[in-house]
């Protein structure tokens, strides 16, 4: 395991890579068992598996896959913008954060990859206004089966969920929950249900498609959850930064 953990990316029904603040991931099973581990270039900033099943994660400029054990470079991000989280979808595209330049002026978007061509950008409404808050380089995202990205953004500590015209459908801030601390989102993914679920500082939250708040998973000691990922089982794969731990939640069976 990893101590500080980073993340998490399901694989099938029992297994999840892991990487934490080393040049290294590695593949577990359910029970913490080692399967298999791949040596990176430099600390990943980020990890997904794609529908076939294959490691990807990000690079300092570029977004690698892993085939057959060996490492390829899948895609080259755009001059001067640093890749930093990825989602592969459903649909078979990848969706990148990327980010430029530092402090309050940084910049932040997502692009959609589709192999290593860009097949859109989402940065600015209609209006041309700009969809993220600079500041920070903190965009999570995952794409739900309706072809919204649902993008948690912790610098304006909200939700945006973006629609496939690239408008923004709705933002959820973390009211209708009442909790007494502040929401403070990190992880974000979408279920077969097309649920969108978020990490904070020690709970899940779970919306519908529309954004409609439906409950918090706060009952499994869930401290500093900074890793998420679904397995193909339905369960939620859920890593804690400080103790490196991973709970294997069966949630929907309580809803």
């Amino acid at each position: 395991t990893y101590n500080p953990l980073l993340g998490v990316a399901c694989v099938g029904e029992a297994e999840a890579w892991i990487f934490g603040e080393n040049e290294t991931i590695t593949r577990i099973d359910i029970h913490g068992a080692v399967k298999d581990t791949v040596n990176t270039t430099s600390q990943p900033s980020g990890i997904s598996v794609t529908r076939g099943r294959e490691l990807s994660y990000c690079d300092i400029r570029t977004v690698n896959i892993v085939r057959d054990g060996k490492t390829e470079t899948l895609i080259t991000t755009p001059h001067g913008w640093t890749p930093w989280r990825l989602s592969c979808t459903r649909s078979g595209d990848i969706l990148v954060h990327v980010y430029k330049g530092s402090g309050p002026q940084t910049k932040n978007k997502i692009i959609r990859y589709q192999g290593p061509n860009i097949k859109e950008e989402i940065s600015n409404d209609g209006r041309g206004n700009p969809i993220f808050k600079d500041g920070g380089y903190s965009l999570f995202m995952s794409e739900n089966n309706n072809g919204d990205v649902c993008v948690s953004d912790l610098n304006a500590y909200t939700v945006t969920v973006v629609d496939k015209t690239g408008s923004v459908r709705f933002r959820y801030d973390g009211t209708p929950a009442r909790r007494d601390k502040s929401f403070y989102p990190r992880v974000i993914v979408t279920d077969s249900l097309s649920q969108i679920i978020v990490t904070d500082e020690n709970c899940l939250h779970i919306l519908d498609q529309n954004g409609q708040f439906l409950r918090c998973v706060d009952d499994c000691g869930l401290d500093r959850p900074v890793g998420l990922s679904v397995d193909s089982e339905g369960r939620l794969w859920v890593g804690l930064r400080k103790s490196g731990e991973i709970k294997v939640i069966e949630y929907l069976q309580n809803m």
